[in-house]
């Protein structure tokens, strides 16, 4: 909690920011800058007065009534109101100073009088404004946090049934492998239910995922994979969005290694640079597969990663992705101070 809500909520705060204690103080200082004007400081009192009334009658009856309906009907109904008080004002005046308002006076108190209710009607209008404004950004990001649940929940069920599928094809041969898939994959469930429901999740945690992902392609796999992950520079204190580096490994396992080459790659770098960090994987690519299905990363769409990106780092991203013939490199460069 900061400290200006802490003393907001005390009762020193509380006071402070009262309405009553708001108007109060407002109407004090204007009857001390009408008081040098006034022959005795009591003829100033039926001037605040009315003043007062027509404030009141302002922001209670015609501001609720007009405002938002008809704004120049409620302009001509405020100087409506003005030309009321003024003449009543000019005759209270005169009878409580004992001194006859000329008409320069009558102006100078219609034009404060419109000018100080008109004040009220500007400050009404902001504030209406602020709150819709603080509203549609509640609603904004209660919808980008519902959107990015759903997003992730696309990637969580993907990855878990391609993993048990794994995991039956290992028993099936009667695999020695397939309790330490069971280990792994409780790891990594762990990690997708307890822990990526953060915002932010450790960068080392992120990568420890990571390889035990691929450390489950390898058994899968065997050793006719060729699979590299290199991590530089300094990680220990570095957090990112959860889950977000998968949909490129899902896409770079099922094109780059299980489509029968020869020959099949996948490559990983991961390199960090103060707040900076840069993502790129590389995979081995059937010549004759089209790049419509290439697109569909991670079982997901591209679409969606995107869309991740967008919300969770709007403007501090790049994504470049390079379709060759013979290879499909995904480059991603993220700002770890945005999240």
């Amino acid at each position: 909690m900061t400290l200006t809500k802490v003393i907001r909520r005390s009762a020193v705060g509380r006071f402070f920011t009262h309405p009553l204690f708001r108007h109060a103080l407002g109407w004090l200082v204007i009857f001390l800058v009408l008081r040098p004007l006034a022959p005795s400081a009591i003829s100033n009192i039926p001037v605040l007065l009315f003043l007062m009334a027509g404030v009141y009658i302002n922001i209670y009856l015609l501001i609720p009534t007009y405002l938002s309906k008809n704004f120049l009907f409620y302009t001509l109904m405020l100087l409506g109101l003005c030309l009321l008080i003024t003449p009543i004002n000019t005759a209270v005046y005169s009878m409580v100073s004992g001194v006859p308002m000329g008409v320069s006076a009558m102006v100078m108190f219609f034009l404060t009088f419109f000018f100080v209710t008109g004040t009220t009607t500007i400050t009404k209008i902001i504030r209406d404004y602020v709150k819709q404004q603080s509203a549609s950004k509640e609603i904004e990001t209660s919808q980008i946090q519902t959107e990015l649940k759903f997003l992730k929940s696309q990637i969580n069920p993907h990855f878990l049934f391609n993993t048990l599928n794994n995991l039956y094809a290992l028993t099936l041969k009667k695999s020695d492998a397939a309790p330490e898939i069971v280990i792994k994959l409780s790891e990594m469930l762990r990690y997708m239910l307890y822990e990526c429901n953060e915002r932010r999740v450790l960068l080392t945690k992120e990568i420890k995922y990571i390889r035990n992902y691929l450390d489950l392609e390898l058994l899968r796999q065997g050793n006719k994979a060729n699979i590299t992950f290199d991590v530089e520079g300094d990680i220990s204190d570095q957090k990112v969005a959860p889950l977000m580096f998968i949909p490129f490994l899902e896409n770079a396992f099922k094109h780059g290694l299980n489509r029968g080459i020869s020959h099949g790659f996948v490559r990983i770098i991961m390199q960090v640079k103060g707040n900076k960090l840069h993502f790129e994987i590389e995979n081995s690519k059937p010549p004759a597969l089209p790049t419509p299905e290439l697109r569909k990363v991670g079982g997901i769409g591209l679409m969606n990663v995107k869309r991740r990106l967008n919300l969770i780092y709007p403007q501090a991203y790049a994504l470049n992705i390079e379709d060759k013939p013979d290879a499909y490199t995904v480059l991603m460069d993220l700002n770890l101070e945005i999240v």
